[in-house]
């Protein structure tokens, strides 16, 4: 189990998701993580305030990460607890980052390899919740794989 922080005032705006009460937040959530294309996972969701709990199973680490990252660059969403199963092969897990002001793939890329021209493998790792390279926001989680 791990915990996982993010902006609570940066990304997209699912507005009855975090009421408290809401019936509907765990089929709200899967809704937001098919839309960003990720499929329909096995998972469950809980929402506790501003805190999401994923449990369930997926494939691999790479499909785990991207579905913390679609539930947590929600806004309103300050962490997310992870509870999710990885069933395929254990790999490196990749490292978050967030996005700051002013911050471009290739800035972050010369940061974290030390090459501005890697931002494409950023980019890609980040598929299918970026659809353009330059489509990032300040206070946005990223993969970044090794």
């Amino acid at each position: 189990m791990s915990l996982f922080s993010f902006v609570k005032e940066a990304g997209e705006k699912l507005i009855d998701l975090l009421t408290p009460g809401n019936a509907n937040a765990e089929e709200q959530l899967k809704a937001h993580v098919a839309k960003v294309g990720l499929g329909n996972p096995n998972i469950s969701a809980t929402v506790e305030g501003d805190k999401i709990i994923l449990k369930g199973e997926v494939a691999s680490q790479e499909e785990k990460e991207k579905i913390i990252l679609a539930a947590g660059n929600i806004n309103g969403v300050a962490s997310v607890e992870d509870q999710i199963t990885v069933t395929g092969p254990v790999v490196v897990a990749a490292r978050f980052v967030t996005v700051k002001k002013g911050d471009t793939l290739s800035a972050i890329s010369l940061a974290v390899y030390g090459n501005a021209n890697q931002y494409n493998k950023i980019f890609e790792a980040n598929k299918p919740m970026l659809s353009h390279p330059d489509k990032i926001y300040p206070g946005q989680v990223l993969r970044i794989p090794e």
